[in-house]
């Protein structure tokens, strides 16, 4: 179980190890490394996802290790609730970015082991805290930079344990 403490609320998630064992391990190393503290939710689309990981309070996206392997061939769905790893084009560039799916994104599902098919990797769910999820999910967006879809508003992860 790990505990995201974020300026809205608390989010518990449970780790789906059986089913994305290194996509769990990159995750609890990132925690265990402290990267997430002090980030934000920097990506947020009602009825679709809210993203963090990626970014600190003042937007200076932050440092990470090599990708992994992307697991998104486990069979788990990205559906409401459930936690995915972001990545670019590329199946295999995950680093530590994530978002937590706010509906049933099933497009986001492996179908074919091909760059465009290969989906999102599914690696945790919500057991607690979708009324913070809910909350995050239905703040008002503008642009940043080159960004858009930010929070007018800084969600701000204090802090992940693993508990």
């Amino acid at each position: 179980m790990v505990t995201i403490k974020t300026s809205k609320g608390d989010i518990v998630l449970e780790l789906l190890e059986k089913e994305a064992p290194e996509t769990v391990k990159n995750f609890k190393q990132y925690i265990e490394e402290g990267h997430y503290n002090n980030t934000i939710f920097h990506r947020v689309i009602d009825n679709f996802m809210i993203q963090g990981g990626g970014f600190d309070t003042s937007f200076n996206q932050k440092p990470t290790r090599e990708p992994v392997k992307n697991e998104a061939d486990n069979q788990v769905s990205n559906a409401c609730g459930t936690v995915a790893m972001a990545r670019t084009m590329d199946p295999d560039s995950a680093t530590a970015q994530f978002f937590i799916n706010v509906a049933d994104n099933d497009f986001l599902n492996f179908k074919a082991p091909t760059p465009q098919h290969y989906g999102y990797c599914v690696f945790a769910r919500v057991t607690d805290g979708m009324d913070v999820v809910n909350a995050i999910k239905s703040v008002a967006t503008g642009s940043r930079g080159m960004h858009d879809d930010v929070p007018e508003e800084d969600i701000i992860i204090k802090e992940m344990v693993i508990d």
